[in-house]
């Protein structure tokens, strides 16, 4: 038991803390709403049961440790959040959303992808595997335990930060207010992909 509740607590402290999945869910909660951006949350919580059978397996290490694979896989999912960045800075006000306006939330599929190509999701999930195990007498009963333990954390963290976004702005009927809200998430969003680059470039032995 004190194996799981530690393996836990690290879980949510990795999974937790900012990142792409987690702060594009706290700001498509700003500018969307909860209701409209539960497809994508839930393609991000598939997303991950990928990345976590892909760390498991040990896949991932097979695939990311090319010189080749690994820039791309970086750079698909720095230019997607760039994107999402600039769908967040310019989304209009949740009534005029509500009534029908262009913007949409991104889809379930875009949430999956996105976090199979995030650096942080296979880091995360590759630091808690490899430093507990909480069913020493299986291998695979350990896998399977950890497996289900991280996704339940994921699944929990990520509707917590969905609703921290959605009940932040709702207080705010000022349009200029939910601009200067959505800008600034849109400005983490971009400041963490900034970050990786600049701390370890793509290619950078």
């Amino acid at each position: 038991m004190d194996a799981v509740l530690l393996f836990l607590l690290t879980s949510l402290a990795l999974v937790g803390s900012p990142g792409p999945n987690t702060l594009s869910l706290a700001a498509l909660g700003a500018a969307l709403g909860m209701r409209r951006v539960v497809p994508y949350m839930l393609g991000l919580d598939l997303g991950m049961v990928a990345v976590v059978a892909l760390v498991g397996s040990g896949l991932w290490a097979a695939v990311l440790s090319s010189p080749r694979i690994a820039p791309v896989v970086t750079f698909a999912a720095s230019a997607y959040l760039i994107f999402l960045a600039y769908r967040i800075a310019t989304a209009p006000p949740l009534r005029t959303a509500a009534a029908g306006s262009a913007a949409r939330p991104p889809r379930w599929h875009a949430g999956a992808t996105l976090s199979l190509a995030n650096p942080k999701a296979y880091v995360a999930v590759a630091a808690v595997f490899s430093r507990y195990s909480v069913w020493p007498d299986s291998t695979i009963g350990d896998q399977l335990l950890k497996g289900t333990l991280l996704l339940a954390t994921v699944v929990l963290v990520n509707i917590l930060w969905l609703a921290a976004g959605s009940l932040l702005a709702r207080p705010m009927d000022n349009p200029r207010a939910r601009r200067v809200l959505n800008m600034s998430f849109a400005g983490l969003l971009i400041l963490s992909v900034a970050v990786p680059w600049v701390l370890s470039p793509p290619g950078k032995p």
